[in-house]
């Protein structure tokens, strides 16, 4: 076959309304300006191809129809008849797939309407999603739509902290409330979700006679545009707006970023990182990347689930951290669970942090989080201890002598750490919070 417009054309007629035969041989009828008794065959097979699985892009559709032997015959048969009477100008239209049809995201079925809907005109839109990259290969901060700040890791590689500029961040969270967040989570997952938190996280591990902690490496960047827009494109959105959503959602790192890093690594960690971030990604700093992680990691979190009920453990997951914990019957496999859980994550398109791995008996320290598991859910000693010193220090001596990192709300950041304490371990965190009004802030 060798006419790409008829092909566009069909696969139009395929992707415009729900997979329905009937639907399809209309919309075809009208571009072809007759009725062919190939296309509904085609059609049929069109849908068991396709059924149950995420909404395919235009070019997806266009390789089944040149590969189909069906249209294939009748092309050879009737190419000399067949031409395009009509252009079919309506829009695309929602299709969910599956569980997603109980979702209540909101329908948008054209980038007008997804500019409408984001309050923002069209060539905004296309601007912010940068879909061709041009935002990569700018030289002016200015005309960029992120902050960055480089972090050295304890491993010697590099954590890049990409903060969306205003307009921007107004955008993901619009995507961030209006979308993402009517979007059920699976029940293992317990980072940047309402009513979780890390005691949630840990909870369920404690007292347990084993327990696996495993680190998930790189976990933003680990979630390439092309997953994105295909995320979107399962909650029913066509192919159009969820590029432009998946667009909104992540971000190429400009090779500007660099050139002038101000972390001491060495240079080959420096090109790891400009390979690791070039490519379109989940920006770390984004508030849309943490709920988009989440979702799609859902098949990870089932697979996880799955494995650790086959030896009766238990299995939560906080961001890039993972835990399993069990009794006897994960403790004799705990070895080969770890493996399998790492071949699991290796298929997810994901790479563990083995030097973060523990594996932790009875006889050990058992902590998560900066938690410890052990009886009871605790903090650990040196960390409260830590803290008592600097409140007791900020008493004595004023809070500035212990601001030693020169944080601007100090005040508050204190606070937080002694609230932590008390939603962990309200014993301790009433004698913190004792000696933290003490204090006299100026």
């Amino acid at each position: 076959m060798s006419d790409p417009f008829l092909m566009k054309v069909l696969a139009r007629c395929f992707l415009a309304g729900e997979p329905d035969v009937e639907q399809i041989v209309a919309r075809g009828d009208r571009a072809l300006g007759r009725r062919w008794r190939w296309l509904r065959p085609l059609a049929q097979r069109y849908i068991k191809a396709f059924t149950s699985r995420t909404r395919p892009r235009q070019r997806d559709v266009v390789r089944f129809l040149l590969h189909d032997r069906g249209l294939q015959r009748a092309w050879s048969k009737y190419s000399q008849e067949l031409f395009i009477e009509r252009w079919l100008s309506e829009p695309q239209r929602m299709q969910s797939v599956g569980v997603a049809k109980a979702w209540d995201v909101p329908s948008i079925e054209s980038t007008a309407a997804l500019a409408e809907w984001l309050g923002i005109k069209a060539g905004e839109l296309e601007w912010f999603a940068d879909l061709k990259g041009l935002g990569y290969s700018k030289s002016s901060p200015k005309l960029g739509h992120y902050h960055y700040r480089a972090l050295a890791k304890g491993n010697g590689s590099i954590r890049l902290i990409e903060a969306p500029k205003l307009r921007l961040k107004k955008l993901q969270r619009e995507i961030l409330t209006g979308i993402l967040d009517k979007i059920p989570v699976h029940p293992a997952v317990h980072g940047f979700v309402r009513a979780r938190s890390i005691k949630t996280f840990v909870a369920p591990h404690v007292g347990r006679r084993v327990v696996l902690k495993m680190d998930l490496q790189d976990f933003f960047p680990s979630f390439r545009a092309a997953r994105i827009q295909t995320f979107f494109r399962t909650l029913g959105y066509p192919e159009s707006v969820a590029d432009l959503l998946g667009g909104i959602c992540t971000n190429a790192t400009p090779r500007r970023v660099w050139k002038d890093l101000s972390v001491d690594v060495e240079l080959s960690r420096v090109q790891e990182a400009r390979l690791l971030y070039s490519r379109p990604h989940l920006p770390q700093g984004a508030p849309t990347s943490p709920a988009i992680a989440n979702l799609c990691s859902y098949r990870l979190d089932c697979r996880l689930a799955g494995l650790a009920k086959c030896v009766g453990a238990e299995y939560t997951r906080y961001a890039d951290d993972l835990a399993f914990s069990g009794d006897e019957a994960l403790e004799e496999r705990i070895e080969p669970f770890s493996t399998h859980v790492a071949a699991i994550l290796l298929e997810e398109g994901f790479t563990v942090n083995y030097r973060k791995t523990r594996m932790m008996r009875p006889g050990v320290r058992q902590y998560l989080a900066g938690l410890v598991a052990n009886r009871h859910m605790n903090v650990r000693r040196s960390d409260f201890d830590n803290l008592k010193a600097i409140l007791t220090n900020c008493v004595r001596l004023g809070p500035e002598s212990q601001n030693r990192d020169a944080h601007p709300h100090y005040q508050l950041h204190l606070q937080g750490r002694v609230t932590f304490v008390e939603m962990v371990n309200p014993a301790k965190g009433a004698r913190l919070r004792r000696i933290f009004e003490q204090v006299r802030w100026q």
